[in-house]
């Protein structure tokens, strides 16, 4: 398996390839001036540029011909046609990155470098001096890093008049240094330079035959695309190829035949199906890959590599409602909301719409449903699989530790479980005290502190299926928790909140009282389970009480 091999060729001689040419096939008859597609971190985005790389190249014709025999591809003599026909230049941004603008400068200026270092024959004893000296200060490096901004547009200029032929431009993670910027607060400069610097390329520049990008964002059109009119965004709202990036239902069980495992498939689909990309049913490839090579053992590959720094960001800053509504998502739940395909780095925490997009466009969640309207698109979102799932699950449980506590969230949790009521008060309310500011525990909302015990049983999911407001007896208890194996006890969680302190032991024995008087463990006894922690919780600011009962 090909694991971390992103290169067309290397990988069709060394490694197993899951067929993706159909994709050419499907493109190069019918596409726009600039084409840019967003998905998610390690779908395939690299591997599909190279393979256009590879094909179109002028350079090696034959070599390059043979890479392609037996794939769908081969079998299309119109696409063959285009085989070997153009100059290309492929760039990756995915290394311009750095903590300050100065450094991100640097690493443009290098990687600038090394490209043009690779076009040397394009300069002739017959090359305009002006022309060879830009080249020269492109290729060791010196010079102005403004005069950097035109470097692709007169690279590619110089490209058709070598070859008589308009050279093809592909840009890989193009959205990379924009991240790092954003990151970094140096936005606004990077979006000066980086403006210039691809519309000279795209727009301006009539030696472009035509260009493919690759990123996870699309960055809205005014902020870098500027005045940019012919370009085609084929993002996970609005798929123009479906089956370029990630792999489909056949191609998971194509492997899967492959290499004997068909017995897996089932576990395949729960770990890393559950994409749907505008209706589109996608399975992680970067994932499927590396539970083959490690032997069809399902772990959580995927966040090994592509990072998680953009949720954990959005975990630290995003409001008590927002993070109420994603740890809703571990228990099954999903959310309502308007999303924006034109995200801006610099608004992502403006607007709940602009996070759930940010979550759907790099992965973290997944289309249910897609509605479009007169105020833009309206979605249904879910956590696809169990990897996210866990993924959800570590951030979550990252949020509620803190090097102050005594104990360790999955100990207290497991005190709730087996009734150590002793324990529960007090880990309860430490993590109370700690990670509740006093505007949030103020509000005195019952609402808040559901959420709040809700996230924290993030940690039982793999013995217990948690359920948050659903119907049991002749109410709706608060949180829920039916362990999978049989034997085990069950949890039943009541919470209330309360104005004055003094009256917080009654609260929560009012609270466990509900329990018994609307009856919640009716469904427990539905499912057949006869032990039951019972919990009334009631909360005042930072101060709680707990009263248990078991049954």
């Amino acid at each position: 398996m090909p694991i971390g091999y992103e290169d067309f060729a290397e990988v069709r001689r060394d490694y197993y390839y899951v067929d993706k040419t159909g994709f050419l096939c499907d493109f190069l008859k019918a596409h726009a001036k600039v084409t840019l597609f967003t998905r998610p971190r390690r779908f395939g985005k690299t591997l599909m540029l190279s393979t256009l790389r590879y094909f179109l190249g002028i350079e090696h014709v034959e070599e390059h011909r043979a890479l392609f025999d037996g794939l769908r591809v081969a079998g299309d003599a119109e696409v063959m046609a285009m085989q070997g026909t153009r100059p290309v230049v492929f760039l990756s941004l995915k290394g311009w990155k750095g903590d300050t603008w100065e450094i991100l400068q640097g690493r443009v200026q290098r990687q600038l470098s090394e490209l043009f270092q690779t076009y040397d024959f394009l300069l002739t004893a017959d090359t305009d001096a002006t022309v060879r000296a830009h080249f020269q200060d492109i290729s060791s490096g010196k010079g102005a890093f403004d005069d950097r901004v035109d470097a692709l547009a007169f690279l590619l200029r110089l490209l058709e008049a070598h070859y008589g032929k308009k050279p093809v431009l592909l840009l890989d993670e193009y959205d990379a240094p924009i991240q790092s910027a954003w990151e970094h607060q140096y936005y606004d400069d990077a979006i000066d330079f980086f403006r210039e610097f691809l519309s000279s390329a795209l727009k301006t520049n009539p030696a472009l035959d035509f260009a493919v990008l690759t990123g996870v964002l699309r960055i809205a059109k005014e902020n870098i695309f500027s005045a940019l009119n012919n370009l085609e965004v084929d993002s996970v709202f609005r798929l123009g190829h479906p089956e370029a990036f990630g792999f489909t239902a056949a191609d998971v069980e194509k492997i899967a035949r492959d290499f004997h495992r068909e017995d897996k498939l089932l576990e395949l689909r729960s770990w890393y199906d559950g994409y749907r990309f505008a209706g589109q049913e996608i399975y992680n490839p970067w994932s499927v890959v590396n539970y083959f090579y490690h032997d069809c053992i399902p772990e959580t590959y995927w966040v090994n590599t592509s990072g998680n720094a953009i949720l954990s960001e959005m975990l630290r800053r995003s409001p008590g409602r927002v993070l109420d509504k994603l740890e809703s998502l571990l228990t099954g739940g999903s959310i309502h909301t308007r999303v924006r395909e034109d995200v801006i780095y610099s608004e992502i925490y403006k607007s709940e719409y602009n996070l759930y997009t940010m979550l759907v466009t790099t992965g973290y969640l997944t289309t249910q449903r897609v509605e479009n309207g007169e105020l833009g698109k309206k979605a249904e979102l879910v956590l696809p699989n169990k990897e996210l799932r866990s993924i959800f699950r570590m951030e979550i449980i990252d949020r509620y530790r803190s090097d102050t506590m005594d104990i360790e969230l999955e100990d207290l949790m497991q005190a709730f479980v087996t009734g150590d009521i002793e324990t529960v008060r007090d880990g309860l309310a430490q993590y109370l005290l700690v990670l509740t500011s006093s505007f949030d525990a103020a509000k005195g909302h019952e609402s808040f502190y559901h959420g709040f015990t809700l996230g924290m049983t993030a940690t039982l999911l793999d013995r217990f299926h948690i359920r948050s407001n659903h119907e049991s007896g002749y109410g709706r208890y608060d949180i829920a928790a039916f362990p999978k194996h049989a034997g085990d006890a069950g949890m039943v969680i009541e919470c209330k909140a309360e104005e004055t302190a003094d009256a917080l032991e009654a609260k929560a024995e009012e609270a466990l009282a509900q329990i018994e008087e609307k009856d919640y463990l009716a469904e427990f006894r539905a499912r057949g389970i006869t032990a039951v922690h019972q919990y009334g919780i009631a909360f005042c600011g930072k101060k709680v009480r707990v009263a248990i009962r078991e049954r």
